[in-house]
C-alpha cells in the first residue's frame, strides 16, 4: 500500500458529495433499525428480514459501487490519473492501495452500520448482528474489486455498475434461485449464516462455495486492474 496514494484517495473521495452517498444508505438502515424498535418489531425475524434484504441486498452493492469506482473512475474521466501514472509508482501498487481504500470504506460505512443496527434490534441474540457484518464485510471487500475493476475498465462504470447492482444482484438473484451462486451478496449471506443460529435465516449458497468464489472474484479483479492500468491509455482508451 502506497500511503501518497492513499491520502490523496480518501481526500479526494471523502471531500466529495460522495460522502453524503456514503452516509445516507447507512443512516437509513439504523433509522430503520429504531423505528422497528419503536414499533415494537425488534425480535429475530425483523432482525434478519432488514439487515437481509436491506443491508446487504440493497445498501452494501450501492456503496460498492460508490466507493469501488469513486477511488478511480473521476481522476480518469478528468485525466489528473496521469500524474499518479507519471510517478515512479508501479500502477499495479496503485490499484492495490485504492482497492484497499475502497474495501475501508466499506468496512466503515457498510459493516460497522450493519452491527449496530442489528444490536439496536436484538443484540447480538444468536450472532445476527456478528453474522451479517461479518457476511457485509466479507462481500463488501469483493463489491469493492469489482467496481474497481470496472472503473478501469470502463468509463461507463456508474452506468454499469447501476445495472449490475440493481439487475443482477436485487432483482435477478432474489428472483431465479440458481443464480444466487453467481452473486455476491449471496456468497456474504453464506458467511452471516455460518456465524449466526438463528432460525429465522438459512443461506442459499453453501459456504465451501461462497469462500473460493469470494477471494477468486476479489483476487482476479483487483489484479485484472492492475494489469489494465498498465497498458492504459488517457488517448481515448475505453
Amino acid at each position: 500500500m502506497n500511503t501518497v496514494v492513499a491520502g490523496i484517495t480518501y481526500r479526494s473521495l471523502l471531500g466529495r458529495r460522495r460522502i453524503i452517498l456514503l452516509l445516507l444508505l447507512p443512516l437509513a438502515l439504523i433509522a430503520l433499525a429504531v423505528l422497528f424498535r419503536l414499533v415494537g418489531s425488534g425480535d429475530q425475524r425483523s432482525a434478519v428480514l432488514l439487515l437481509q434484504s436491506f443491508a446487504i441486498s440493497t445498501m452494501l452493492p450501492l456503496l460498492g459501487l460508490i466507493a469501488g469506482t469513486g477511488v478511480i473512475a473521476p481522476e480518469i474521466d478528468d485525466g489528473t490519473i496521469i500524474h499518479l501514472m507519471s510517478k515512479p509508482i508501479s500502477r499495479p501498487v496503485i490499484i492495490q492501495t485504492k482497492f484497499l481504500v475502497a474495501a475501508s470504506l466499506l468496512a466503515v460505512f457498510g459493516a460497522v452500520p450493519t452491527y449496530v443496527a442489528g444490536w439496536l434490534l436484538i443484540g447480538n441474540e444468536d450472532g445476527i448482528a456478528t453474522g451479517f457484518a461479518a457476511g457485509t464485510l466479507v462481500a463488501g471487500i469483493a463489491y469493492a474489486a469489482v467496481f474497481l475493476l470496472l472503473g478501469v475498465v470502463t468509463r461507463h462504470a456508474v452506468t454499469i455498475g447501476i445495472i449490475y447492482a440493481l439487475v443482477w444482484e436485487s432483482l435477478v438473484g432474489n428472483l431465479i434461485p440458481g443464480a444466487r451462486r453467481f452473486s455476491i451478496q449471496y456468497w456474504g449471506q453464506s458467511i452471516a449464516d455460518q456465524l449466526s443460529d438463528s432460525p429465522f435465516f438459512k443461506a442459499d449458497v453453501t459456504l465451501g462455495f461462497a469462500i473460493p468464489a469470494l477471494i477468486v472474484v476479489t483476487a482476479g479483479a483487483v489484479f485484472w486492474a492492475g494489469q489494465r492500468l498498465r497498458v492504459f491509455s488517457l488517448t481515448g482508451d475505453e
